[in-house]
């Protein structure tokens, strides 16, 4: 059976002050927008969808430092078939069908620790994609979703045994968020692949483009790994599609 050329894109519905300046933390912008755009120009139809059909933005993630010129002009373009697809049309995990999809993409922001462990909704539509054969992938702390997609012949995280990436708690370190998140009681990526006996791979310093599969799944580390743990999850499809 083949798999409907359509991905869904899995966006945070958590959006609260997390960081020391009062800040919240929510989507980082370019981590559902790299995909989005990598995913249209291989001929997919796109969707989005939150656990509760809510969103907001990390207030840090639509800053210069974050952004290219051409993210920029894309960010700040209503009319953008992204931002529209985003602010107008974003689905509530459960309203969908998952049988639509043959692709998952958990994008992220720190938001997904709070959010993604318990988003039921989401994980069902992964585990669906992943049992006719699609492909799971997530990028920084969009793998805090993966340990509760279910390989639903085994019953067991479809990572447990596999080699995964996502953000570095060094680089929680070095962003001075690990005191945060230990007193909000959130897992990092680290120890959340920890607790279903996956592999993590780390890159050689927090924050380089590095992006791993490992069979159907596919993982990414930060926001520069966005646009590649896209393509990855893509020539994963396409392996898979034959």
């Amino acid at each position: 059976m083949s798999l409907p050329r359509k991905a869904l894109i899995a966006v945070t519905s958590y959006n609260e002050v997390f960081y020391d300046d009062g800040k919240k933390t929510g989507l980082f912008y370019t981590e559902a927008l790299h995909p989005y755009l990598a995913l249209e120009k291989a001929g997919f139809q796109v969707d989005f969808a939150s656990e509760t059909g809510t969103y907001g933005l990390d207030e840090h993630s639509t800053e210069k430092t974050f952004l290219t010129d051409e993210d920029e002009k894309i960010y700040k373009d209503a009319n953008h078939p992204f931002n529209v697809a985003l602010n107008k049309h974003l689905h509530k995990a459960s309203d969908l069908n998952p049988k639509d999809y043959g692709l998952f993409f958990a994008s992220a922001g720190h938001a997904t620790l709070f959010d993604y462990p318990t988003a039921r909704g989401l994980q069902s539509i992964a585990e669906d994609i992943y049992a006719r054969g699609g492909i799971v992938s997530a990028v920084c702390h969009g793998p805090a979703i993966l340990p509760g997609i279910k390989d639903l012949k085994t019953g067991k995280s479809i990572i447990e045994g596999k080699t995964v990436t996502g953000f570095t708690d060094k680089g929680e370190e070095v962003m001075n968020l690990m005191d945060k998140i230990k007193k909000d009681n959130v897992p990092t990526i680290e120890s959340a692949a920890a607790s279903v006996h996956a592999k993590y791979s780390s890159p050689a310093e927090p924050f380089d483009d590095y992006s791993i599969t490992d069979g159907r799944v596919v993982t990414g580390a930060n926001p520069a790994s966005a646009h590649s743990t896209a393509e990855k999850a893509i020539e994963a499809f396409e392996k898979a599609n034959k």
